[in-house]
C-alpha cells in the first residue's frame, strides 16, 4: 500500500487534486472572486501564464532526446494514433443519443478530453514502475503535446464551429500560434542556453504550472455558477460521468494492449504503448481550453470530464503498473 501511495504522489496524485476541488468549492461559495476586473482580473493572469507554461515547457524540451526517440516508430504510430484516433472516434458516435438534451456540454467535454494530447509525468512514472522503455515514453509524451497543439483544436471546431456562431478557426489557430506555439518554439530555441536552469528548477515550475491551471479552473468554475450552468446536472450525472471515464480508460487500454501484440512488440514496448495510448493530459486540457473554447460560461462543465479522467486514469494505472511490477519481479509482494 505504501508503494502504491508513493506511486500516486510520483504521479501527480496528491495535493494538486483536493486543491482542484477546493477551487471548485471556492467558485460556487465566491464566484464573484473569478469575475471581479478589479483590482486585477484573475482571468487575464491566467491568460498570460498559459503562455509561460508553454514557454517553460519547450525550455524544458531537449532537441537531442527528441530526435534520439525517433527510432521505434511503429511504437509512436501506435501511440500517437491511440491519443488522437482512437479516443475521437470512440466518442464520436455517442453525439447522436446527447443531442439536443441537458448531456450534450458533458458530451462534449468528454470529447475534448478525447482529443488532448498525452500527459507527460506520469505516462513516465508509469512505464519506469511497470519496466517499460522509458526514452519511447519521454519522446511519445512530448510529442504528443506539440501534435496536440494544431489536432484539437482541428477536432473541437467539428463541433464548436457547428454549435457556436463565435467560434472562428482562423482566430483560434491565430491565438494558438501566439499564446502556445510561440512561446513552446522560444523556449525550445532557448534550451541551449536556459535549458539546464530549467530542470534545475522543475520543481518549481511544476508548482507555477499548478498555480496557473487552478486560476483556470476557478475562473472557469466562477462563470459557469454565475451564470447557474449546473442547474440541469444532479449529483447522480456526475457519478454516471465517473463510470463513463474509468470505463473509456479500460476501453482504450485493452484495445492498445491488442494492437501492441498483433503488431509484436516486446515487453518494454508493449508496456510503453499501453501507458502512454491511455493517458490524457489535464494540464493541456485546462489551459488550451483558455485558447479554444468561445464560451467561458461552459468552461466548468467541459472541463469536468477531463478532471475525472485525470484522478481515476491515476488510480487505475497506478495500480496496473505494480501489478506489471510484480509480475516481472520488479517489486516484491510486500512493497
Amino acid at each position: 500500500m505504501a508503494r502504491v501511495q508513493g506511486l500516486l504522489v510520483r504521479a501527480g496524485f496528491d495535493w494538486f487534486l483536493l486543491a482542484l476541488m477546493g477551487m471548485i468549492l471556492l467558485a460556487y461559495l465566491w464566484p464573484e472572486g473569478g469575475l471581479d476586473k478589479e483590482p486585477i482580473s484573475l482571468g487575464d493572469v491566467a491568460t498570460y501564464g498559459v503562455s509561460l507554461i508553454f514557454f517553460f515547457y519547450g525550455l524544458r524540451l531537449s532537441p537531442e532526446k527528441l530526435r534520439a526517440g525517433l527510432g521505434s516508430w511503429r511504437l509512436h504510430l501506435v501511440v500517437q494514433a491511440s491519443t488522437f484516433l482512437l479516443f475521437p472516434l470512440l466518442i464520436m458516435p455517442l453525439h447522436t443519443l446527447f443531442e439536443g438534451t441537458s448531456g450534450e456540454l458533458l458530451w462534449l467535454g468528454t470529447f475534448y478530453l478525447a482529443a488532448l494530447p498525452s500527459t507527460v509525468s506520469s505516462s513516465v512514472v508509469m512505464v519506469s514502475i511497470a519496466g517499460g522503455n522509458i526514452p519511447a515514453a519521454i519522446f511519445n509524451a512530448s510529442i504528443s503535446s506539440l501534435i496536440g497543439v494544431f489536432v484539437t483544436p482541428l477536432w473541437m471546431g467539428l463541433y464548436l464551429s457547428a454549435g457556436s456562431g463565435d467560434f472562428d478557426m482562423g482566430q483560434i489557430m491565430l491565438k494558438l500560434v501566439l499564446q502556445v506555439l510561440l512561446p513552446v518554439t522560444l523556449g525550445i530555441v532557448l534550451h541551449r542556453y536556459w535549458g539546464g536552469f530549467a530542470e534545475r528548477n522543475r520543481k518549481q515550475l511544476r508548482f507555477f504550472d499548478q498555480g496557473i491551471i487552478l486560476l483556470i479552473v476557478y475562473t472557469s468554475f466562477s462563470e459557469s455558477f454565475a451564470r447557474d450552468m449546473f442547474s440541469g446536472y444532479s449529483i447522480g450525472d456526475l457519478f454516471l460521468l465517473g463510470l463513463g471515464m474509468i470505463g473509456l480508460f479500460f476501453l482504450v487500454y485493452s484495445i492498445v494492449h491488442v494492437v501492441s501484440h498483433l503488431m509484436g512488440f516486446g515487453p518494454e514496448d508493449r508496456i510503453t504503448a499501453i501507458f502512454c495510448g491511455s493517458k490524457k493530459s489535464l494540464v493541456h486540457g485546462t489551459v488550451m481550453s483558455k485558447v479554444l473554447l468561445p464560451d467561458a460560461n461552459m468552461v466548468g462543465i467541459i472541463l469536468l470530464p477531463i478532471m475525472l479522467y485525470h484522478a481515476l486514469q491515476l488510480l487505475a494505472s497506478s495500480v496496473i503498473a505494480q501489478s506489471i511490477a510484480r509480475r516481472a519481479g520488479l517489486v516484491t509482494k510486500g512493497e
